[in-house]
C-alpha cells in the first residue's frame, strides 16, 4: 500500500474520533485530534503516543519505538508502532488512539515512584509558620 492509500485507511479507521485530522511533515504525516498531536504515520507505519505505561502493551507485542537518524545517531521518540492486528480492528484502533491522546494532552497519571518537582520560589519570597509562602521581603539586618 502506499504512502498516500495507507494516511487515508488509518483516517478512516480512526473516523470516530472528533476532530482528527492529519498533516504533512518530514515526508509522512503527523495525526491530531483538535490540537493534540497523538501519531506519527511514516514508511506505511502508524506510531501512537506513549508514556512508561502505556508502552509496555506495545512492547509485549514486540512493537517498537520510532526512531530516526540526526547527525549519525539514532534517535528514540515515545511513540510506538501499532500492532497489525489493532490497526485492522476499528474499535480496538479507536481505544488505543484514544490513550495516546491523553498522553499527549498529559491527562495520563505519572508512575507513583516518581516524586512531583519542587519549584523554585521568586526572590523576596519568605515561608510562613505552616510552610505558605509569603510575600513580605526578607528583612536585612543592619
Amino acid at each position: 500500500m502506499d504512502h498516500a492509500s495507507f494516511k487515508d485507511f488509518v483516517v478512516d479507521q480512526l473516523s470516530s474520533l472528533p476532530e482528527l485530522r492529519a498533516k504533512a511533515m518530514f515526508g509522512g504525516h503527523g495525526l491530531y485530534q483538535g490540537e493534540i498531536f497523538f501519531a506519527i504515520l511514516a514508511e506505511g507505519r502508524l506510531y501512537l503516543k506513549t508514556d512508561a505505561t502505556t508502552s509496555e502493551d506495545f512492547l509485549k507485542r514486540g512493537m517498537g519505538p520510532f526512531t530516526y537518524e540526526q547527525r549519525g545517531r539514532k534517535m528514540t521518540m515515545r511513540y510506538h508502532e501499532v500492532p497489525p492486528d489493532v490497526l485492522d480492528d476499528r474499535t480496538e484502533l479507536a481505544h488505543w488512539a484514544t490513550r495516546a491522546v491523553a498522553v499527549a494532552a498529559g491527562k495520563t497519571k505519572r508512575p507513583q515512584n516518581r516524586r512531583p518537582r519542587k519549584t523554585a520560589e521568586p526572590r523576596g519570597t519568605q515561608r510562613q509558620a505552616g510552610g505558605a509562602p509569603s510575600r513580605r521581603p526578607a528583612r536585612l539586618s543592619g
